[in-house]
């Protein structure tokens, strides 16, 4: 079925700059930075009375998670219905405040947020949203990613997207769901009633490839998200057809074939026809990742008698082992900003999230140190955050980190085990 999405109106005001002004921006990568105090108070409706405010309630709370998932923001918790005046921020000792209205009209709502600097009083943001009451956490979502991008001058990511593979309780099918960053809306994408692993995303987040297992070998397939209806065999070569990288410019990936007996690296186009083959017989080679240039690729082999990473030039085909630490190490996922890899490693019998330059010799980096199994994990579009699948009892949950280990949460709570999570910018 088509996803039919309504335009929203979007109004964006900024307080004057002059023209020698120069703009700060919050640096939230170091290390030492503390983290932002917001006030975000119940949204307002003038037409109702303070004890029919509780709609109002709702719009700030998912407001606050979303700007608090961001890790960077910490919200005031005695904000409540206060905290809309400047004498309100200075008593409760906020960097900034937001102050939000709505009004509801049949199935429509309407949305007027402005974010404030709390120690001046001026504006700094304000913006405003129309649309079907359905699309009330995209417009917050909006909001949020907004003053994300007003504070540190890259934009936010609670508009993005997350796929992961989620096994019913006391069931052995597994499927592929997708959904925003609180877990609220969540979509199901494939219905094959049997095991499914691996999906990637499309660097535009408008494609989904995946491995499926219902027709009895592990085929490759692929499905467009801004329909419901379809999806299309990529590969179905006899063997291994597994967890495609895809590259930069989303015309081409690489995956794992073993139709010619050993697993390999193969580049092959959109329609599934094979390109070039990239690693030859030089042990099991699977979990490609490209760099951001698409000059290189790491992945994991396990020439060297156990699962690490290498680092691949793709023009020359020079491979180096870029990991040492850890009996096993797997799963790559490449940052989108930088030359920083997070994988997965065996350590004292525990799997761990750890990063490592490729470019940089034994620059292993382990991120977390709980003693229990961190697998697959995946970086924000913004190259903050890492989510992975972490073992909860008898399955996984999917949780997120800051890159410099802080912040470890579970990100939503659903029914069963979810595990692979993928994490991806939403253009459709």
């Amino acid at each position: 079925m088509k996803r039919l999405l309504m335009p929203l109106l979007c109004l964006f005001l900024l307080v004057p700059i002059t023209a020698d002004a120069q703009r700060v921006y919050l640096d939230i990568t170091s290390p030492d930075a503390r983290k932002i105090l917001f006030a975000v108070p119940w949204f307002q409706n003038s037409g109702l009375a303070t004890s029919q405010q509780a709609y109002g309630r709702n719009l700030a709370v998912t407001l606050a998670k979303a700007l608090e998932f961001h890790g960077i923001i910490d919200i005031a918790s005695s904000a409540a219905q206060q905290g809309s005046t400047a004498d309100d921020w200075k008593r409760l000792g906020v960097d900034y405040a937001t102050v939000g209205r709505y009004t509801i009209a049949g199935d429509q709502i309407s949305l007027e947020i402005r974010l404030f600097d709390a120690a001046t009083g001026d504006m700094l943001l304000g913006k405003s949203y129309n649309g079907p009451s359905t699309q009330t956490d995209v417009m917050l979502f909006k909001f949020t990613d907004a003053v994300i991008n007003e504070l540190t001058g890259k934009s936010g990511i609670a508009g993005t997207q997350i796929a992961f593979v989620s096994q019913p309780p006391n069931k052995r099918e597994k499927e592929v769901f997708i959904t925003d960053i609180l877990g609220r809306s969540l979509r199901q994408v494939t219905r094959h009633q049997s095991l499914i692993v691996s999906p990637r995303f499309s660097p535009d987040g408008v494609f989904l490839a995946y491995t499926s297992y219902h027709s009895g070998n592990q085929n490759l397939y692929i499905t467009d998200l801004r329909q419901d209806k379809t999806t299309r065999a990529l590969s179905r070569r006899p063997g291994m057809n597994l967890a495609p990288a895809w590259a930069p410019d989303g015309n081409s990936m690489i995956v794992t074939l073993s139709h010619n007996g050993n697993p390999d690296l193969y580049l092959i186009n959109r329609s599934g026809e094979i390109l070039k083959q990239i690693t030859r017989n030089a042990g099991i080679n699977v979990s490609p990742v490209f760099s951001p240039d698409g000059r290189h690729i790491v992945f994991v082999s396990d020439r060297s008698k156990k699962p690490q990473l290498y680092l691949m030039e793709l023009a020359t085909g020079n491979t180096q082992r870029i990991t040492y630490e850890g009996s096993e190490n797997a799963e790559p996922s490449w940052s989108p900003t930088e030359d920083l890899v997070t994988y997965s490693s065996l350590r004292g019998g525990i799997y761990q999230i750890c990063t490592v330059n490729p470019f940089k010799d034994r620059s292993e980096t382990q991120i977390t140190t709980d003693q229990t199994h961190h697998e697959s994990p995946s970086w924000s579009p913004d190259g903050n955050q890492i989510i992975f699948a972490k073992r909860d009892g008898a399955g996984h949950k999917i949780y997120g980190i800051m890159k410099n280990g802080s912040y470890q949460r579970l990100l939503f709570s659903l029914p069963g085990s979810q595990s692979y999570p993928r994490w991806q910018i939403k253009t459709y």
